[in-house]
């Protein structure tokens, strides 16, 4: 086969072919321009006589123009999806080809054989051609646009006209194919209404706005991250939206947007309950975490719990040595082992079906696997469930925590962090004084432990040094580089020892046994909600956003503290499942309130009336000044407690609550009549 054969059935490729029809058409552009600008320059009658000696100069330079048109590929790309690049390439070719043939007739003076067009003829044809080949590309892009991408496309408003919402918008409008059709932009500042944002107005947010987006037939808002939290914060808006049927797109709650990178369509997601509920950003030095818990061996309780199994993939991505997961309940653990194996394939994970109530198999984990830093997730949580158990409640939230505790000093690690709850709080139920009781004990133990290692010290010859660094530890403007470095000055002393640390917060959004999934199951079986009593509360959080602030008061904490969270304002349950109801388009489904369950207060507290807070570097964490217990107290309660529960005696266990926890007071339980007498 020859070379031209090869050239020939290279450049005619069945491949290549179907893209002939396109250059077929620029070619008959540039040969139409050629004509045209040479009959206005010379006449009909030059161009009749000379017709012959025209056709084949046109055909010599389409020529030269179809080796530009292969070489920069404007005849390949898609017309409905040109772009500013395709006509910069179209233009390029084009003068290129002209180039090219100035050229050849300088060097070889081709013009004896051909019909002379003038230099400046030939830059108008081209220049003509190139004009009309972008009136055809826009053309068929703006038919398409505005035809053909209609049919199944949503049309939909962007909510914030920044750079949020402008980078939203350019990756809507340059996607291949489009999800959205963009129609508009709509801003709280009525100032920049009547204007327009690549090509699209911007309107108001106001009293006509969902009338606008009916008579634009628009279903779709979208909203940009920068206008998330005030989006949040505007309830009517968000049920006016709502109730005309508007889909809203967001970000999801825990997307984090730098202000840098691109945003596209594919990140957005359907809005639901969860992304709608006013929470303000959280910021965490995970820094400061990391460097804290790099190559560490880190042991995590209820590690397959909601709480227990983010804490775990947070860890995991900051290198620790080990993981030692441990909980009761079987197939959540063996799905947390197939994740970790996935996601982090060389991190060494030990996951350990256990309970933290046997005391012999947490004392051969401890020893074999020397745990640095303690997360204490596990507990019974449900308060009915508990109310009816109260004796497991103890078993399992007080003893199981006493045996993690006392192993924790055995076997010298670093920190102990404890996970408790809001319900600890002038506690109304079972479950949340059983968490008041953890927490009694594990401070008392710490502060127990600071004043037998002082006392060492003191004895040991070290006064002074004590004296300096003791008040570092209860100074609240200590900062962390001046505690880190008392802790190493004391600990090339001796030992320092195991530091407790307790977290308090509320519910936790899509936890297991929370009201969303039971909401979700509830309407997807037709109805109706089921709420307890049209006046409850309750303060919501993420479970990211929880698990980091634990994770950071765990950082700051430099023993003994009990750190409360900032949950934000609290949302009516009600209000709560009415927005479910008209998310899920279900109209018809009814809301019924039961009644309050045993244990169940209305509102939740964060602090008791006694207790006041101070501020930590994180505005969202501060430290709750609690009654201090003495140890010997709390240690002797703890096991009368639980002897008594060993008996399965429900209200003599409850009688002995009451007696450790005096402001445990029962609402709607059969426990009220300990209260009585």
């Amino acid at each position: 086969m020859s070379f031209t054969q090869k050239l020939f059935n290279w450049y005619f490729t069945k491949r290549a072919l179907p893209y002939w029809c396109i250059l077929l058409l620029d070619c008959l552009i540039v040969a139409f321009s050629i004509c045209a600008v040479y009959g206005l320059a010379h006449g009909g009658y030059a161009m009749t006589l000379h017709a012959k000696g025209l056709f084949l100069t046109i055909i010599g330079y389409l020529v030269v123009f179809g080796i530009f048109f292969r070489l920069f590929h404007t005849y390949q790309g898609v017309l409905r999806y040109s772009s500013f690049t395709d006509l910069w390439h179209l233009a390029i070719a084009n003068f290129g080809g002209a180039t090219v043939i100035f050229i050849l007739r300088w060097l070889f003076h081709i013009d004896r054989w051909l019909v002379t067009i003038r230099y400046r003829e030939v830059l108008a044809a081209v220049l003509f051609a190139t004009l009309l080949m972008w009136m055809l590309r826009i053309l068929i892009k703006t038919i398409y646009d505005n035809s053909f991408r209609e049919r199944g496309i949503q049309r939909a408003f962007i909510y914030g006209v920044k750079q949020g919402g402008v980078s939203l918008a350019k990756s809507i409008t340059s996607q291949k194919p489009s999800p959205y059709n963009l129609c508009g932009f709509v801003s709280d500042d009525r100032s920049t209404t009547q204007y327009y944002i690549l090509g699209r107005r911007v309107y108001a947010n106001d009293d006509h706005l969902i009338a606008t987006m009916k008579r634009r037939n628009v279903k779709v808002l979208i909203v940009s991250p920068l206008k998330s939290d005030a989006f949040r914060e505007n309830n009517a808006m968000v049920d006016a939206l709502i109730n005309s049927g508007i889909h809203i797109m967001m970000m999801p709650p825990e997307f984090e947007w730098d202000g840098k990178s691109e945003l596209t369509a594919n990140q957005l997601i359907n809005v639901n309950v969860e992304s709608l509920l006013p929470r303000e950003k959280i910021d965490v030095d995970m820094n400061a975490i990391g460097a804290l818990l790099h190559d560490q061996s880190i042991l995590i309780t209820g590690a397959a719990g909601s709480i227990g199994s983010e804490i775990v993939r947070q860890v995991a991505q900051l290198s620790p040595r080990c993981l030692i997961l441990i909980d009761q309940a079987e197939t959540p653990m063996h799905d947390i082992r197939m994740e970790l194996s996935k996601s982090h394939p060389a991190l060494k994970a030990h996951t350990i079906v256990t309970s933290i109530t046997n005391q012999g198999r947490m004392e051969e984990i401890f020893r074999t696997h020397r745990p640095d830093y303690v997360f204490h997730a596990a507990a019974y949580k449900h308060v009915p469930m508990m109310e009816d158990n109260p004796c497991e409640a103890v078993l399992n939230n007080c003893y199981g925590t006493r045996v993690l505790a006392d192993l924790a000093v055995k076997y010298g690690v670093k920190k102990f962090v404890m996970i408790s709850t809001d319900k600890a709080v002038n506690p109304t139920n079972v479950m949340g004084c059983s968490k008041r009781i953890c927490e009694i004990y594990v401070q008392s133990l710490n502060e127990k432990l600071r004043n037998e290692y002082y006392a060492q010290l003191v004895e040991d010859g070290y006064g002074d040094t004590a004296a300096k660094f003791r008040p570092i530890f209860t100074d609240p403007t200590s900062t962390p580089e001046t505690i880190r470095t008392a802790l190493d000055t004391l600990r090339a002393l001796r030992p320092f020892p195991t530091q407790f640390i307790t977290t308090r917060f509320g519910n936790v959004l899509g936890s297991n046994g929370s009201v969303i999934p039971l909401f979700r199951q509830q309407i997807a079986s037709g109805g109706p909600i089921t709420v307890t009593h049209p006046d409850i509360v309750r303060y919501f959080m993420l479970i990211p956003e929880a698990c980091k602030l634990v994770l950071e008061a765990g950082t700051m904490g430099r023993g003994g503290e009990i750190f409360v969270f900032d949950m934000g304002q609290p949302v009516r349950i009600a209000d709560l499942a009415r927005r479910m109801i008209n998310l899920s388009g279900r109209p018809e489904i009814e809301i019924q309130f039961t009644g309050l369950r045993d244990g169940e207060k209305l509102y939740e507290e964060v602090l008791s009336d006694a207790e006041h807070t101070r501020p930590t570097v994180n505005p969202k964490i501060r430290i709750a000044a609690v009654r201090e217990y003495d140890y010997a107290e709390a240690l002797h309660n703890e096991e009368e407690l639980q002897a008594i529960a060993e008996t399965c005696d429900d209200m003599a266990t409850v009688r002995k609550m009451k007696q450790i926890v005096p402001e445990y007071k029962s609402q709607q339980s059969k426990y009220e009549v300990l209260d009585k007498s």
